[in-house]
């Protein structure tokens, strides 16, 4: 919840300087030069859960938990329309793939669960952008040599929050080989006064800030920092408490037994046996994209300086 609130507070304070900025731009026609967009985003992803993290207790919501060592890519599309100076919207279509794995953190009772897994996430969501700050200005239509004059700026910072859905699918590794983790119900879903299965769909919140500048009329190129809540604690196949691993491998094989407690020594295991601590239901998982956006305007098309037409008086051509 901490990034929350820092970027509320960061909200309100550019909601007081907001309209200090109007002169940034010089006619209502910069902005409608700009409405409608296409959006190509790529960058790292991180993953905010119950496995990996730093070599500390887990700090829950919080950035200072991500493993860089995890980090995976994410890449996707969006179609973004500018509707008021202020505000734009954007809807978004998104893979990525998260990952965490207890053997890369040195915090001994996380190192001991030796718990792991990896997910490709399915993004779809609709968000609505704040634009804190612009400069825009437009110079010459065309570049002609030798002309000078003012030069186009195309600067934006901007908040922005949605609401979208994620698919995700929890995948272990177990002798080499990556299976499926929500078939083997590893904490005993199913089982009398256990959890139940849980959905491989969850909504999602997503918030954040970015920048852009333009490179040109049509070409723009920015960062963006978007963190996404979501309503599962299942991402990464762990929420609850140990269960029986013999009543797993009774009813659902060796694989679901083992992948329910791979902890390497017998002491271990006792920490994480039936009923002990395997994570933590309170706090849902979350994942974080730092992505470069590549931006491309579809408002308008460039076109060529028209030469001039010659129009000769009185005299009419013959062929």
């Amino acid at each position: 919840m901490k990034i929350i609130f820092v970027l509320f507070l960061f909200l309100i304070t550019c909601l007081t300087d907001v309209y200090c900025q109007t002169t940034n731009f010089n006619s209502t026609k910069n902005w409608r030069r700009n409405k409608k967009e296409l959006v190509l985003n790529i960058g790292p992803t991180g993953f905010l859960g119950e496995l990996g993290g730093k070599d500390a207790i887990g700090t829950e919501y919080s950035l200072a938990d991500l493993d860089l060592k995890s980090t995976t890519m994410n890449i996707g599309f969006s179609y973004r329309y500018r509707f008021h100076p202020f505000f734009a919207t954007s809807t978004f279509v998104n893979i990525g793939q998260v990952k965490g794995d207890d053997k890369l953190t040195l915090e001994p009772a996380r190192n001991a669960r030796n718990l792991n897994f990896k997910s490709t996430l399915f993004t779809v969501y609709q968000r609505v952008e704040f634009l804190c700050y612009f400069k825009e200005s437009f110079g010459h239509k065309y570049n002609f040599k030798g002309v000078s004059g003012k030069k186009n700026h195309n600067e934006q910072v901007y908040l922005f929050a949605g609401v979208g859905l994620c698919y995700f699918n929890p995948l272990g590794n177990y002798n080499g080989q990556w299976v499926k983790l929500k078939p083997l119900r590893t904490e005993g879903q199913g089982f009398p006064d256990r959890p139940k299965d849980y959905s491989l769909i969850t909504p999602i919140i997503p918030v954040g800030i970015g920048f852009r500048m333009g490179i040109d009329r049509m070409w723009r190129v920015g960062l963006e920092l978007t963190y996404f809540k979501t309503f599962s604690d299942y991402i990464d196949d762990v929420s609850t408490t140990g269960f029986d691993t013999d009543l797993l491998q009774e009813k659902y094989g060796t694989v679901s037994a083992f992948m329910s407690n791979p902890a390497r020594s017998e002491l271990e295991k006792a920490w994480f046996a039936n009923g002990q601590q395997r994570g933590n239901p309170e706090f849902k998982d979350a994942f974080v994209y730092a992505n470069v956006i590549v931006v491309r305007n579809i408002t308008y098309k460039v076109t060529a300086p028209r030469r001039p037409q010659l129009k000769w008086k009185g005299l009419r051509a013959k062929f």
